[in-house]
Formats: structure tokens, C-alpha cells, sequence
């Protein structure tokens, strides 16, 4: 369970996490059995039916001075270990490699500076990483349980997050904060690999080694044609190939009759590249009948005038 049990920490943040927690529980174990010894001792020692009539103690100056100093000092203590290892946790060497994470409704994506972008997180093992994140909708937190690490990703904002894998491996990645309908399907993964292996991963041709996993019915060679769809999260609930499942498809969609409710009332439109930038503007003022109020968010934050053309134009020639 613990890394430093086993001689194979996967990250250099669990030990030190394992470590506080440890020493907290360590603790917490202590003064349970003393309260508890103690409590037992005196149900016995005085108990009525030897006798003993209590008496109240006053002014023991000795004891005030044991019952607040000694949990000071503990707790003084935890604070203490704790903060060491938050400093450390919180620390960014200066040849940390960053990698820029957008988290979205719901997925991952990361980003790199040669321009790769990936819905699992490749890293090489022994080489500090600085994660640096940003929201494209809701509030998020990437959590990687194996490295004891969590760290909110608040839309509007920008976060870091900044650790050393030390293990070859797989660890999974989850969001740890409620975003929706699917936030328990958020999940990706730490892909830490040999430092050659890395480097020949970082420098191959392949730019976009996103896997829509979302989406594994449709090939990627349909899939790339609308890339930017990809990239803005826009086919983690719609699709190309006419079927429907938290949204319409965008297969017909334009020119197609479509119920919608607008203010609470229905009424009958015909989709036309007017109604997409409204709904890609505001989602919620045309809602398709059969589908949620809130599910997509805003995207004018998400999207900017050339991409807004550009997936409107997408959309449109998925007919």
C-alpha cells in the first residue's frame, strides 16, 4: 500500500504524504490506546462499590499546564510535518518539464511545447513536471491517487501542480471534483515511461495522439477531419455518425426540423447556421427537445472568432 514499504514509490510525492499520514495516524493510534487504558483503569480503580467518594480537584496547576501543553505540542507537530511536505509538494525545480492541461466536460487534455496534444499524460520518469491548468468550462480538480496528489482546476483561473515519477507505469487520473452528469466516467492516466522512451515518443511525427474513447465506434480517419471538434471537447457529447446520446448528432443536423424550447415553450425550427452559433454562444436559449437544460456550457471562452467559424463550418459538412 504505502511506496516506502515496498522500495517502489511511484512518485516522489507519496512518501512524503504516506509519511505525514502516517505520523498523524501514529498519533491518533497512541491516544486512543491511552484513553482507552486510562478509561478502563479507572472504571475498575473506582468503581462505587469499592467505596470511593469523588472528589473535585482544584487549582492543580501542573495538570492545566499537561492537558493544554502536551496537545499543543502534538498538534504543533502534525502541523509542522505536514507543512514540510506541502513545501515540498508546492516546490517547482527550476528544469521542471510543463505541460499544459485543459480540463473539460469530460475530459483531459494535455498539451506540450512541441505541440502534441494527448488525452493521457506521458511523462518521463526522474524529470520534475509542472503541470500548469486551466478550465474550459466548470470546476474540475485532477487527482492521481498513486501519487497522493490533487490539485483543483477552477474555470476562470489558472492552477499548478508540480511532481517527479520515479516508477515506469501506469497510474490512473481522476477528476475529483463534481462536474456533471458524467463526471465518474473522467477518467485518463500517468503514462511514465524510460526517459529514452520518452524522448523517442516527444520527437515521432504524430502531433495528436488523442484517442476518443468516448467516441470508439467512429474511426479516427472521420475523426480527424473535424479535429478542432476533437480538441474543444465538443464530440465528448455529440457525434458524426447520427446516433444520439447526451446531445444531437451533427450528422443532418443543418437543415433538419428540430423541436426546441425557448423560454419553456416549444416551437419548430429549421437548424441553420444561425441557430448553431447561438447555441455555441448561448446553449441554453433554443434547448432540443429530449435533451438537458445546462448541459453545455458557454463556449465564447472556449472559442475564439476563427474558431467559432471554423466549427460552425465543421458542423455543416457532417451531411
Amino acid at each position: 500500500m504505502f511506496g516506502f514499504l515496498s522500495g517502489t514509490a511511484p512518485a516522489s510525492t507519496t512518501e512524503t504524504v504516506d509519511d505525514v499520514m502516517l505520523f498523524i495516524v501514529a498519533i491518533s493510534v497512541v491516544l486512543l490506546i491511552g484513553v482507552t487504558v486510562a478509561m478502563i483503569f479507572f472504571v475498575f480503580k473506582y468503581h462505587r462499590k469499592k467505596g470511593h467518594k469523588p472528589v473535585d480537584i482544584h487549582g492543580n496547576l501542573w495538570l492545566e499546564i499537561l492537558w493544554i501543553g502536551i496537545p499543543t505540542i502534538l498538534v504543533l507537530a502534525m502541523f509542522y510535518y505536514g507543512y514540510l511536505g506541502f513545501s515540498k509538494i508546492r516546490y517547482i525545480p527550476e528544469d521542471a518539464f510543463e505541460i499544459e492541461v485543459t480540463a473539460r466536460m469530460w475530459a483531459w487534455e494535455f498539451n506540450y511545447p512541441n505541440g502534441k496534444k494527448t488525452d493521457s499524460l506521458y511523462i518521463p520518469v526522474d524529470k520534475p513536471i509542472k503541470l500548469t491548468m486551466e478550465s474550459a468550462d466548470v470546476n474540475h480538480s485532477l487527482y492521481i491517487p498513486a501519487f497522493r496528489i490533487k490539485e483543483d482546476v477552477i474555470a476562470g483561473r489558472t492552477t499548478y501542480l508540480s511532481f517527479t515519477a520515479e516508477t515506469i507505469g501506469r497510474y490512473d487520473i481522476a477528476c475529483a471534483e463534481y462536474c456533471g452528469l458524467k463526471h465518474s466516467m473522467m477518467y485518463s492516466a500517468v503514462i511514465a515511461m524510460d526517459e529514452r522512451e520518452f524522448a523517442s515518443w516527444y520527437d515521432s511525427d504524430a502531433q495528436n495522439d488523442s484517442a476518443d474513447i468516448l467516441n470508439e465506434e467512429v474511426p479516427m480517419a472521420q475523426l480527424t477531419n473535424h479535429s478542432l471538434l476533437v480538441e474543444k471537447g465538443c464530440m465528448t457529447c455529440h457525434t458524426i455518425d447520427g446516433t444520439e446520446k447526451l446531445a444531437p448528432s451533427f450528422k443532418g443536423l443543418v437543415g433538419n426540423k428540430k423541436i426546441v424550447l425557448t423560454d419553456g415553450e416549444e416551437r419548430e425550427i429549421i437548424v441553420d447556421e444561425e441557430y448553431i452559433r447561438r447555441s455555441i454562444i448561448d446553449p441554453n436559449a433554443d434547448i432540443v427537445k429530449g435533451f438537458a437544460y445546462g448541459m453545455m456550457p458557454v463556449q465564447t471562452y472556449n472559442l475564439n472568432d476563427d474558431e467559432l467559424l471554423e466549427v460552425i463550418e465543421s458542423i455543416k459538412s457532417i451531411n
